[in-house]
């Protein structure tokens, strides 16, 4: 669906972006993240036809960005992180402005307008004037506005940027209900934890250069290769005979108490571990709780760009 290759762009001798490749399919949410001025907003113009690269080439559904601008531009949505709206507008005349723009006639053009009033949700306030919404409910509205036309690929930037954390959870639940709608989407911020839960794949641009770019995934398995079980019991005084247990099992590598549970490291490439908890069940211990350790996406950012002097 987007493909980049080699993309770069110099201002005199500053490279804003260089050498950024990209490749994503259909439905990816891609997490776009990095300093201001790193270069995500100069990737996404590119993308959108909107700038034209120094060199380097990027494709949109198989088209080209020097060869197939228009066709690209009606298969792409694109949401500037600020954007105006005007003063005398209702929130429903907004989209029906904009719908016209993109030609959708008649009836059609009102039925599209609410249905992607309801999409956002939105639609309480179809008659409020666009310039009396709040931060929160304008990304919406600018979100309903690049949806209008149907775009197969969502460039969206910054769209959680000065959201209160309602309304931050509210776009990121909109995010994912547009990732699987089939969408693919690219959204950037410089804020690491709130795109963790919603991005099956990750970027991180500093000062226009890629130091990372793979799946959550692969991205927590390059921070911690082993799995770590965390366990906790209903009694505590059973710690030790649980620890004597596990410690004997041969996919466990280490297990140490860690405020009042255990921590049980597994050997590297070992991922299934059921049978430890059966173990713990048949000595006749309770457990209490048996899930497998998190890695946060910020945690991971730290450990991998350790000492590159990206600071966000």
């Amino acid at each position: 669906m987007i493909q980049t290759v080699n993309l770069t762009k110099k201002y005199g001798d500053m490279y804003a972006i260089h050498h950024i490749n990209l490749d994503l399919e259909e439905g990816d949410l891609f997490g776009f993240i990095g300093p201001n001025g790193a270069g995500k907003t100069t990737t996404m113009r590119i993308i959108a036809t909107l700038l034209t690269p120094t060199y380097g080439e990027a494709y949109v559904c198989g088209n080209s960005i020097y060869n197939d601008p228009k066709e690209i531009r009606r298969l792409v949505g694109y949401m500037p992180d600020f954007f105006g709206v005007y003063d005398d507008m209702t929130v429903i005349e907004y989209l029906e402005f904009f719908a016209a723009a993109y030609r959708i006639q008649g009836s059609a053009r009102r039925k599209r307008c609410d249905e992607m009033l309801e999409i956002v949700d939105l639609d309480f306030k179809r008659d409020a004037y666009a310039n009396t919404l709040s931060r929160g409910q304008t990304q919406r509205l600018g979100l309903a506005r690049v949806l209008l036309h149907d775009p197969q690929v969502l460039l969206l930037d910054e769209p959680l940027s000065g959201l209160d954390p309602r309304a931050r959870i509210e776009m990121r639940n909109l995010l994912r209900k547009l990732g699987h709608m089939g969408k693919t989407i690219i959204v950037s911020s410089h804020i690491l934890p709130e795109l963790a839960d919603i991005c099956n794949k990750v970027g991180i641009i500093n000062r226009g250069e890629m130091k990372i770019n793979a799946a959550i995934t692969d991205l927590i398995k390059m921070v911690r290769p082993q799995i770590i079980v965390q366990v906790q019991l209903a009694n505590e005084q059973d710690l030790d005979a649980a620890a004597r247990i596990l410690e004997v099992e041969s996919v466990v590598e280490t297990v140490s108490e860690v405020h009042g549970g255990l921590e049980v490291t597994l050997h590297e490439g070992i991922e299934e571990y059921s049978d430890l908890a059966t173990r713990l069940v048949e000595a006749g211990l309770k457990i209490k709780r048996f899930t497998e350790k998190e890695t946060n996406l910020e945690s991971a950012f730290m450990a991998l760009t350790k000492g590159s002097g990206t600071k966000i």
